[in-house]
């Protein structure tokens, strides 16, 4: 399945313990976050009810279904507490029985809460668990990351490999258009777009997406500036091969090196542009569950509520780190001049 090369360079990443035990860990809380809706949710897995099944996770119910007065949302938390209910139906909870938007307000304890046996990390200031929040926020930072990775590759091998394998005024145009473009003002187009368009994921990442390829795309052009002059590449032209497949399937999987050891750390990157969008109220649109949203909450209160602040800090720093030491592992796995394992 895989050649010679890629399997030595999968060993070396597994004997690279602290990278590859960062992994197992971080794909372990990316995958259980995936599932986020069946591990926190004020709302059941299941509930049989007068002999009839109900999915409440995944399927909208109005009240009367389960015996409420109105015919809207169904109060889950009421039929939680409510003891006749719980005698007529079965109910499968979620783990941890709290959502990222439901707002648990208290007359004696306004929130924001500290963390108690409830809401094990407390509640934020509009009286949201916290817990949820990251898990759910945790999710949306990994898969904008990944998806950015993606687009990246995808922007810095078409622009960067184009400009090295055809060269000439194509390279000259290209290079003065990326020195154009790099000097616009990210911050200004997001602030502008997300006005006419909307604060939206795709948004986000599109933008995002269109200001950080051009960094990779220089390697890769250094890459095809190299590997077009080699024997292999002469050879094929002299057998008429199209360009196209001589780009795709001889010069792209020989400079491919480049790709694997930046890529990675776009994943840090990823996260941490998130982050920053959302704490200056620029990112993803409210109420969606956002670390940076915390930490901008949590900078008001950090006086009186310190673990606002805290709480969300250490889970940023933890899945930067988890990240860092992964790109880390993978930069030297791939690097043929590191030839002295590190455990």
């Amino acid at each position: 399945m895989f050649s010679e090369i890629t399997r030595t360079q999968l060993a070396k990443f597994k004997n690279i313990r602290r990278s590859y035990y960062a992994f197992c860990c971080l794909f372990l809380l990316f995958f259980i976050s995936l599932f986020s809706e069946f591990v926190a949710n004020e709302k059941p897995i299941y509930i049989n009810y007068k002999g009839s099944s109900y999915f409440p996770v995944l399927f909208f119910y109005p009240g009367k279904t389960f015996a409420q007065a109105q015919d809207t949302v169904t109060d889950y938390i009421s039929l939680r507490n409510n003891t006749q209910f719980k005698k007529e139906a079965f109910i499968l909870w979620t783990p941890y029985p709290h959502g990222p938007f439901h707002s648990y307000f208290y007359k004696s304890k306004p929130p924001p809460n500290i963390p108690s046996l409830e809401h094990w990390f407390g509640t934020d200031r509009i009286g949201r668990d916290i817990l949820a929040r990251l898990l759910y926020g945790f999710r949306i930072s990994i898969l904008f990351a990944l998806c950015l990775i993606f687009l990246m590759a995808f922007f810095g091998i078409l622009f960067g490999g184009l400009q090295g394998y055809y060269g000439g005024w194509l390279d000259l145009f290209s290079q003065r258009f990326i020195e154009i473009w790099s000097s616009l003002p990210y911050l200004y187009i997001v602030i502008l777009l997300g006005a006419l368009y909307g604060r939206s994921f795709w948004l986000l990442l599109l933008i995002t997406s269109l200001f950080n390829w051009i960094g990779l795309s220089y390697y890769i052009r250094a890459e095809f500036l190299k590997a077009k002059k080699q024997v292999y590449v002469q050879a094929a032209n002299a057998l008429g091969l199209s360009s196209s497949r001589i780009f795709i399937r001889h010069i792209l999987p020989n400079s491919i090196t480049p790709l694997i050891t930046i890529l990675p750390f776009g994943l840090v990157s990823g996260i941490g542009i998130l982050t920053a969008l959302d704490f200056l109220g620029f990112g993803l649109q409210a109420p969606t569950p956002s670390w940076g949203e915390l930490l901008k909450q949590g900078l008001g209160v950090i006086r009186e509520f310190p673990h606002l602040s805290i709480i969300t800090t250490l889970a940023l720093f933890l899945t930067l780190s988890l990240a860092m030491l992964i790109s880390e592992g993978i930069r030297e796995a791939v690097d043929p001049q590191s030839g002295k394992q590190i455990g």
